[in-house]
């Protein structure tokens, strides 16, 4: 019988082998190199056959006499399950967008249809200026609140700064953490945090489109502070070289792990910045920096509170996409229409769930469910209580029916 470790091992390199088939699949690795493939890619019936074996294996190791190792291989048998799956789609065998959320995300997220967003998008016809059509007008007022290129380096620098202070206020992580920030262009994403192992990060930051001011504290903390940084310098802390659970020297981007990746980073926004001190630091601050004028700050946030209600958007329009309810014109007008972008951002949206399908809904549902799950465990009022269950578990890690049954 395998002991885990065994099972770890062999869902690395099994990990690895993957990526040589897809350049996104995985997201970060930090183990030892001669687990690395040949440079030759394995078959995929070769490598299905492979993953199907170590799921039958994984699935005979006994954990019954040990409360921790049983967390460890529920886990670890959720992401061999959506490794199958991946292994799959890449042989052209794709799921249905929701039966791909359970199977990748390990979660059945919440349906919602135009009747729920169009409540949401009443609302915002009363509250932005201007007359006309809606996403219009929206795209008009923004423009007052972009950060133009050349203070894009001191607005940002001077978000991530507090945001760090706010994290190291309560989180443990590694004194020689660091990252760096890099300007690019030409992607379908408007940020990336990659992880490079020994608590460093390369954060790049999409100049395609305009990055407002709204975005700033978003973007420092989900790539930085309390985000994606953090959670990747945790775990390597934690599990990687403190544990020695080599599971966790791989982030494989279409597995139940984004789920809690992106969820966290989503909500760990809200948990280093709740919203009156958010609104303080913006308007005393990151506006002055910016050169716009602080007044305008509060009928903006209070317009892009709603916007948020517009989340799930991205999963409709995703799962009629996908599977083939709509066409291009159809889902970028539907995206243009109920998110309010403008036609090149829903363009570049469109192609961002090309790529990479049902993931989306590891960002609006993700966050709901890690702060669902914060709120059954912490009073989330107080805020050393909210601290310590974050980052409890952004160090002990739970798939998305995992944080449900708990």
């Amino acid at each position: 019988m395998k002991t885990i470790d065994q099972i770890a091992e062999r869902y690395v390199k099994l990990s690895l082998k993957i990526g040589q088939h897809c350049e996104n699949y995985v997201d970060a690795y930090y183990g030892p190199q001669d687990w690395q493939p040949a440079a030759k890619p394995t078959r995929l019936s070769q490598l299905k056959n492979e993953a199907l074996m170590l799921l039958a294996g994984a699935r005979n190791v006994c954990t019954q006499d040990c409360d921790e190792k049983h967390h460890r291989m529920t886990f670890l048998l959720a992401h061999i399950k959506a490794s199958v799956t991946y292994i799959n789609q890449l042989q052209g065998n794709h799921l249905d967008f929701h039966s791909e959320c359970k199977a990748l995300y390990d979660v059945q997220p919440p349906k919602f249809d135009e009747s729920h967003f169009d409540a949401v998008l009443a609302t915002l016809h009363d509250l932005v200026p201007g007359e006309g059509d809606l996403n219009q007008r929206l795209d008009a007022y923004r423009q007052e609140f972009k950060v133009s290129t050349d203070k894009l380096d001191a607005v940002f620098g001077a978000a991530i700064d507090e945001a760090r202070k706010r994290t190291l206020a309560f989180i443990d992580i590694p004194e020689d953490e660091n990252f760096n920030v890099e300007l690019v262009d030409n992607q379908v994403w408007s940020a990336y945090n990659w992880y490079k192992g020994d608590s460093y990060s390369l954060i790049q930051l999409n100049t395609d489109h305009p990055i407002f001011i709204d975005r700033v504290i978003d973007l420092a903390a989900h790539e930085g502070y309390p985000g994606h940084h953090v959670f990747n310098a945790l775990i390597e802390k934690h599990l990687v070289n403190g544990k020695g659970w080599m599971e966790y020297a791989v982030y494989n981007l279409f597995s139940p792990l984004s789920l809690l990746a992106e969820g966290s980073a989503n909500y760990g926004i809200e948990v280093a910045f709740p919203w009156h001190e958010r609104m303080q630091f913006e308007s005393e601050v990151l506006f002055p920096l910016a050169g716009i004028p602080a007044h305008k700050a509060e009928l903006y946030y209070r317009i892009q509170s709603v916007l948020h209600q517009l989340s799930y958007v991205d999963n409709m329009v995703a799962q009629r996409y996908l599977d083939g309810e709509v066409d291009t014109k159809q889902a970028v007008a539907l995206l243009m229409k109920y998110a309010l972008s403008t036609e090149q951002r829903s363009h570049q949206r469109l192609r961002f769930i090309e790529q990479n399908r049902a993931y989306v809904i590891t960002y609006n549902y993700g966050q709901d469910l890690v702060k669902e799950f914060l709120a059954s465990k912490v009073d989330n009022t107080n805020q050393a209580q909210l601290w310590r269950g974050f980052s409890d578990l952004l160090s002990r890690p739970r798939t998305g029916s995992m944080m449900q049954a708990a």
